[in-house]
């Protein structure tokens, strides 16, 4: 077996939950595949290849990320591109895609045997459109359309086909797949989707109206989103936020269109629980402080 490890070593408990995987994995005959960024801090590790993430990443059965749900999110375009099967170690606080905890690393045992189930997480594709260009990004959990700190209230317009889905004042929008609903968009009073549902929301981020509220829309649904320059906002432009990494920015003139992707990852549950015991254990209970993490 060929393993990508990818960690996020920021976090505390991420340099030992890396060296006793790799341990782990070499002492079973597993081939250990980590970018060559970090050859210099894990060089001292025997049968590790160093390489660029990207040839790390064709080459290998199964990447493993290991950090928080941001390295998950992270590792997750690299499992999209090449078809590659994730699983998450968390060493963070919340950890809510993750499979397993850092003291659990002997649970790793199940992954080689292959005693363990993937859970199919569809992507949003986004096009923004501007005038002279366009691009084109997927993302995992969501996509957000925000005021910059020092711009008042924004307006915006949200269509389908031609028709208007809303037209509100708000802080900004979130679109968000399932896994994504567990995310910022439930922060924003959004509801928690099951993970296999093919389906995309629509969250207001603090809307100024009593009545907006989330909608839910099926995956043949495509939205394109903008928003209307006014005395208050004039010459402004809007964050455009993706997987909770800015991107860039929009103008009025340019156009956002938002669609359920064909795109997909398959994420590992090596534990054999369940989305509903994850919202159980970690949804509904304090997060752990940092001296826990």
């Amino acid at each position: 077996m060929y393993v990508f490890i990818f960690p996020n070593l920021d976090k505390k408990n991420c340099d030992k939950t890396v060296r006793s995987a790799c341990e782990f994995l070499s002492q079973r005959d597993v081939t250990i595949y980590m970018s060559e960024f970090y050859e210099v801090r894990f060089s001292d590790i025997k049968g590790i290849v160093f390489e660029d993430e990207n040839i790390c990443a064709e080459r290998c059965d199964i990447i493993i990320a290991i950090g928080g749900d941001g390295t998950i999110l992270s590792a997750s375009s690299l499992a999209c591109e090449y078809q590659k099967k994730l699983l998450g170690i968390n060493c963070g606080r919340l950890g809510f895609m993750a499979t397993l905890e850092h003291d659990e690393l002997y649970l790793l045992e199940n992954l080689l045997s292959g005693s363990y189930h993937t859970e199919k997480r569809h992507m949003l594709d986004v096009l923004i459109k501007r005038k002279d260009s366009s691009d084109r990004i997927s993302v995992l959990n969501d996509i957000v359309i925000s005021k910059p700190a020092k711009m008042k209230i924004a307006d915006f317009v949200v269509k389908k086909s031609d028709c208007y889905v809303s037209h509100l004042r708000a802080d900004g929008l979130i679109f968000s797949t399932p896994t994504g609903a567990t995310a910022y968009s439930l922060s924003a009073g959004g509801p928690i989707l099951e993970p296999d549902m093919e389906c995309f929301e629509f969250t207001p981020i603090c809307p100024h109206t009593l009545l907006s509220r989330t909608m839910i829309f099926s995956k043949n649904t495509s939205l394109e989103v903008s928003f209307e320059n006014n005395y208050e906002n004039k010459e402004q432009s809007l964050c455009l936020i993706a997987d909770g990494n800015e991107l860039d920015t929009i103008s009025s003139s340019d156009r956002v269109y938002i669609s359920m992707s064909d795109k997909f990852i398959e994420l590992i549950d090596i534990r054999g629980g369940n989305f509903f015991m994850s919202v159980t254990n970690k949804l509904m209970r304090p997060l752990k402080s940092s001296e826990e993490e």
